[in-house]
């Protein structure tokens, strides 16, 4: 496994400042202005992935309530679902349990000119698996000194691979679930795990730095993304992206709105349809 280097003062202090900008609040009118911006971006990249027949993967990992969804949300509203493409699989069958462990996620590796999105990855195994018990402590250590084998092979292979992590602070993540527990809208987001996470928060920093440790490697870095700001953090991973993939605009020709048919004696039907009451 890889050594870890200790940070420097300088970047220390940048980090810090860095956090405390991620905290401030951002005005609701200038999140979406900006959104608006990076969606048509985002467009822009997808007719370029199209046209190039790029293969990009994208993979979301971070701590239970820091934001990854609502990212991933943000990115794929806009765009076409044909291109862009989420992947979030549940727990393992009794079957996939029984297969080389990265099996049943290397079949959603993207063919040409597509985007596909992990909402979790492999790093299951890294993470949730190991702090959870659900793999064992060998099974882990082999995923982490295989890992990044199997990233340089995909990276060869042409893909284009981005992966960030979502870091939030212990009291926005309590106050993010309290959030959960309160709002009828959001208890389905509340799960055992979720709640076994909070309690693990020290298992959970122990597995992540481990892992970024073994796999943040020069071919496939890992990229962190403060999330206590979920405004920010979804604008500034949307324009990180955007610039981790090289893009062009493709040029297209001006749109005409045909006019339409004559009618040619056609007349609407009298029938009585079942209209949705106005209760609005």
């Amino acid at each position: 496994m890889p050594k870890t280097t200790q940070p420097t003062d300088s970047r220390r202090r940048y980090a810090t400042k860095q956090w405390r900008k991620g905290t401030v609040k951002l005005r609701r009118k200038k999140f979406e202005k900006e959104l608006e911006r990076l969606q048509v971006e985002l467009v822009k990249l997808q007719e370029w992935v199209k046209d190039k027949g790029l293969k990009v993967v994208v993979i979301f990992e971070g701590r239970d309530g820091a934001g990854k969804g609502g990212v991933i949300k943000r990115i794929t509203e806009r765009v076409s679902s044909r291109v862009f493409r989420v992947v979030a699989l549940s727990a393992p069958t009794e079957r996939e349990k029984s297969q080389l462990y990265v099996q049943r996620y290397l079949q959603h590796l993207p063919a040409a000119s597509e985007v596909v999105i992990f909402d979790r990855s492999w790093y299951n195994r890294a993470l949730v698996e190991r702090v959870m018990g659900f793999c064992t402590e060998e099974q882990a250590l082999y995923f982490l000194g295989t890992c990044p084998g199997i990233e340089d092979a995909m990276v060869r292979s042409g893909i284009i691979l981005v992966k960030y992590w979502f870091e939030v602070s212990q009291p926005e993540q309590t106050r993010r679930f309290m959030s959960r527990i309160n709002d009828g809208r959001k208890i389905w987001k509340l799960s055992p795990m979720d709640l076994e996470s909070h309690r693990r928060w020290y298992d959970y920093s122990r597995a992540r730095d481990q892992m970024i440790a073994a796999t943040d490697t020069k071919i496939a870095p890992w990229f962190v993304v403060p999330a206590d700001n979920k405004r920010r953090a979804r604008l500034n991973c949307i324009a990180h992206l955007l610039s981790m993939i090289p893009y062009h605009e493709i040029p297209r020709k001006g749109v005409r709105l045909p006019k339409r048919q004559k009618s040619r004696g056609y007349i609407e039907p009298k029938r009585q349809y079942k209209y949705v009451p106005a209760i609005y």
